[in-house]
Order: structure tokens, then sequence, then C-alpha cells
């Protein structure tokens, strides 16, 4: 008698978003030459943490959170880079989140490095009350590894100024009295009312359409009658689509986490906004548009298209779909790079989360100065500040790409890597 044994092909590992950060970094790397020796220091990430924290819930119980905090590469300044709540969050997406905060730092020419963190949790199950002790103790556990000269959290996915207040409020509590008042940039993102920028809340939104306005002068092209669709409605796709309907672009289709949207004849941004806020932050049912498929929603006809809600959104299964002539990452690393392969193939412009999406660090940079320096910025010289300073990186990283024949990304990570190379080189390496 033969025993036979069926083998199962194995199937093939789905890439990451770590996978897809180090392809990018490792394709520029190539292209500019980078020091085999720094090449090596920025392959891997400076800090890891891994942090198990027990709250009690509101029925009395306990439950044990795990929470991360992964700090890439300080050679330009402290660690810089966002907390997010979400179920996906684990060492990895970390890990690769904090070293595209390291390229968006370096890129937009601020004194951060790159870090980034986070709560794996699904927030919507938990009280506010339930939230904010989560928040202040994970805060504590974190404990001496964030600090305003040292790592400072700003919010993400699911985070806000409210979460910020709460970390703020909570690590200046660990401190002395005389010392607390020092330690108000330990976060950025915070409230207006305390210690927070006017217009922060708009800064990476604003930064999105910045960019896109930058890419229509650039290629003489108006923004008025010009299609979009927005996926994920938070605070970065809705003050993008909010400055964008003010150009006369027309909203034409909105994904979120609930579900899918469309209105060819458009979609107006204020009152989907103030649909979603009173229907429990969920779009679906607003009676101007049409619910669609969501597996249909990126081969919408449009001709911009802003991914800006997670990772790994566009890949090779829906790239071939997509009707976009423009695509503006307003999320970190919504293409991966099969998807952008073909995208480029097709002739799509790409404008990368590292540039796209950097009014939100940009910001809180601002913040942070006014922090350190006892200063108070009006909202007019706070947007103008910010469009000089996206408007200084556009025109680097087009200039570099038409130069070395590169597309946007490649021209963005090799000016942010030989930024980072630079610094080692005339630093040296310790001892």
């Amino acid at each position: 008698m033969i025993n036979t044994q069926t083998v199962e092909k194995p199937q093939p590992v789905k890439k990451g978003m770590l996978d897809n950060v180090l392809e990018q970094f490792n394709h520029a790397a190539d292209k500019i030459e980078l020091n085999p020796n720094v090449r090596k220091i920025l392959s891997i990430t400076n800090t890891e943490i891994i942090i198990h924290f027990p709250v009690r819930m509101d029925n009395g119980d306990v439950e044990v959170f795990t929470g991360y905090r992964v700090q890439h590469n300080n050679a330009l300044g402290p660690y810089k880079g966002g907390l997010r709540y979400h179920p996906t969050v684990d060492i990895d997406a970390a890990r690769a989140l904090a070293m595209w905060m390291t390229w968006k730092t370096s890129l937009a020419g601020l004194p951060y490095g790159g870090a980034k963190g986070g709560i794996q949790i699904d927030p919507s199950k938990y009280s506010k009350g339930e939230l904010e002790r989560i928040t202040r103790r994970f805060t504590y556990a974190l404990g001496e590894n964030i600090g305003p000269e040292h790592d400072i959290p700003a919010p993400d996915v699911n985070t806000n100024d409210q979460t910020m207040a709460w970390i703020a409020d909570t690590y200046m509590s660990t401190k002395s009295t005389s010392e607390r008042s020092k330690n108000q940039h330990v976060v950025t993102g915070k409230p207006v009312g305390s210690g927070g920028l006017e217009g922060r809340d708009r800064a990476t939104g604003y930064g999105v359409f910045l960019t896109i306005k930058f890419w229509a002068e650039k290629n003489k092209e108006s923004l008025n009658g010009k299609k979009f669709i927005v996926q994920g409605f938070g605070n970065v796709g809705f003050w993008a689509a909010h400055f964008l309907e003010g150009e006369g672009a027309k909203l034409v289709g909105v994904q979120d986490a609930f579900g899918s949207i469309e209105n060819t004849e458009g979609i107006k941004v204020e009152d989907l906004f103030n649909y979603g806020k009173a229907n429990n932050g969920s779009i679906v049912g607003f009676p101007e548009a049409t619910e669609m498929d969501g597996k249909d929603f990126f081969g919408l006809d449009c001709d911009i298209c802003i991914p800006a809600a997670l990772g790994n959104q566009i890949t090779k299964h829906n790239a071939h779909s997509i009707k976009a002539t423009l695509i503006a990452e307003g999320a970190n690393g919504p293409t991966d790079v099969e998807g952008e392969s073909i995208l480029l193939e097709r002739g799509i412009t790409i404008i990368p989360d590292i540039m796209c999406n950097s009014g939100g660090v940009i910001g809180s940079y601002f913040e942070w100065l006014q922090n350190r320096n006892g200063e108070l910025w009006q909202m007019d010289e706070i947007l103008e500040k910010l469009e000089k300073k996206l408007r200084t990186t556009f025109k680097k990283v087009t200039a570099y790409s038409e130069e070395n024949d590169v597309d946007m990304r490649t021209a963005a990570f090799s000016i942010a890597i030989e930024r980072i190379e630079k610094a080692y080189i005339l630093r040296g390496i310790f001892p």
C-alpha cells in the first residue's frame, strides 16, 4: 500500500509596510551610491520599545494592552513621530513608520529624526474615560523614553489633540514642580488652549492640498473642475478636500472604515463632514451620494486620488484600475512597491508621502518652537510659513527628479538620505 501525501504549495508572503520602506530606501541608496557604513546604520532602528501595561476598565475589570515606540534615527535631532491607536499597530508597522518619519523630517529640512508608535487597540470599543486611563498609563510606562529634547510624539490615526493633552499632562506631572512648564513641548498637536498651535489641525491636509496645487501650477493646469476622490475622511482627508473644493475642484468619491460613496455631480465637503460628525464618524448613508462596493473605489473616474487612510492600499491588485492621473499620498505608505511600479508604467504621477503629508510634522515643528521660545503665532503667519517650506521642498524634489531622470519618490528619498549621510560623514561614528 502506498501512502500519498498532498503537499500544499507555499503561499506567497504578503509584503508589509516594512518591506516597502526598505525597498524604497535601498532603491534610492543604490541610485546615490550611499556610503555602505551609513547604509548599515539607516537600515535598522536605534531603539525599539514594547510595553505591556494594565488598565482598569469602567466595569472594574483589568485589561492588559500592548504599546510600541520605535526610534529609528536621530542623527539630525530629536526623534519625532506620531502615536496611533489601531488594531494593526505592531512592531513592524512601527518600524516602517519610524523610518518614513526619518526621511520625512530630513527632506523637510527639520532638525529631527524619525520615530513612531502607538497602542494595538480599537478605540471605538472604549469609553472616553477608559481611553484617558489607557493613554496616561502608556505615557507613564514610556517614562524617559520620550521627552521634549529626546522624542516628541504627535497625533496620528485615531489620536487627536485631546490624546496629546493627556500625554503632556501625565508627563509633566512626573517632573518636579519647578520643571513642569519646561516640558510642555514633550508632544505636539496639543489643543490651542493648552500650548497647541493655531492651524495644527489642518496642517497635514493643507500640505497635501499645497503639493497638489504646486503640481498643477508646474504643469500649467487649473484645479477648477478637477474631479478627486479621497480614501479616509478624517483630519487629513477632510482638510485636503476642503481646500481643494475652495479651488473649484469637485469631490466625487469618499471611502472610510465604514464604507464607500460616490456622486459624479459632486459631494459638498462641509455637508459630508457634518453628516459624519452626527453619524458616529461614518459617511455611510449620506443622502447626497450613492453607496458603492469598496473594491471598486480606486477605479472611480477622477483626475486626482488622495489615499489618506492606512498603508498598503494601492497594490498590484487595484493599480491597473486607477483612472486618476495624479496620486497625492496623504497617508504613510499607501502605495506598495508593486502597485507603484504599475502606476509609473502607466504614466501616473505620485506625490510621495514623505513630501505630500509632511505639512503635519512641519506644523509640529512650529508648535515645538513656539513652546520652547514662549511665543504665540497667528494662523495666517503659520500657514504662510508652511507654504513657504513646502514650496521649497517641492521645487527641490521636482528639480532632482528631472535632472536625474527618476520618479518623485526616488528623488525625495535621495535628498533625504544624502542629508543624513552628510551628517554622519562630517560627525563620524562614535567611538
